[in-house]
């Protein structure tokens, strides 16, 4: 939901950045790769309740992510860097989830189950929709220039950051946070299937901008 606005603001001095990189020859795999290798020290970080740490190796993964697109708007944007940068932010987002279940399995694993469970309906909604969209020829750029098309949602990459850092600042709460997102996950799911149903009905036509 937030995405097209967190877009707008953080994708200029991105952009600006992303030309710099682009420059010394740093390609936007690399960059991506870079984001990818952060993953196990975030879930060393947050199986050792080190939270903080965890925070800001979040944080760097994420400002990887937004480079590695700015690069690949400046040199180009290729069908296996997309593939690349799809499948390293499910990575990411489901790696931040375990890491959460190993800082206290007890405590925290049925509710990271449950989110993990969630995310595995949103991916789906949105990678099935993209597929059928590109066998349409639908096309948008509302959340920037992207591989796939990408179907908003009422939960999107920024409210899962959000929870993320708030789980990091927090992190008795976990349980709580992950269920209530869950539930957003869970309607996003629903919002997503009434959406397919209209513009994939055989008189449909593609979503609204």
């Amino acid at each position: 939901m937030l995405d097209v606005v967190t877009r707008k603001l953080l994708d200029p001095p991105l952009d600006f950045i992303g030309r710099q990189i682009a420059r010394t020859g740093i390609s936007a795999n690399a960059l991506t790769l870079m984001a990818l290798l952060l993953v196990p020290l975030v879930l060393i970080a947050l199986a050792s309740h080190l939270y903080f740490w965890a925070l800001g190796l979040i944080l760097a993964n994420r400002v990887l992510d937004g480079l590695d697109g700015a690069v690949a708007r400046r040199n180009g944007v290729t069908d296996f860097g997309g593939y690349f940068d799809v499948v390293g932010d499910f990575i990411f987002f489901g790696a931040v989830v375990l890491g959460f279940a190993l800082a206290d399995p007890d405590r925290n694993a049925l509710a990271a189950a449950f989110l993990l469970f969630s995310f595995m309906g949103t991916e789906a909604s949105l990678l099935a929709y993209a597929a059928l969209a590109e066998k349409r020829h639908y096309r948008t750029e509302s959340h920037g220039k992207k591989s796939v098309y990408v179907l908003g949602g009422l939960v999107e990459a920024s409210e899962t950051l959000g929870i993320y850092v708030l789980a990091c600042l927090i992190p008795d709460w976990f349980v709580w946070i992950a269920v209530a997102f869950g539930v957003l996950c869970w309607m996003t799911i629903g919002a997503r299937t009434v959406v397919a149903w209209y513009t994939l009905a055989d008189n449909g036509g593609p979503p609204p901008e």
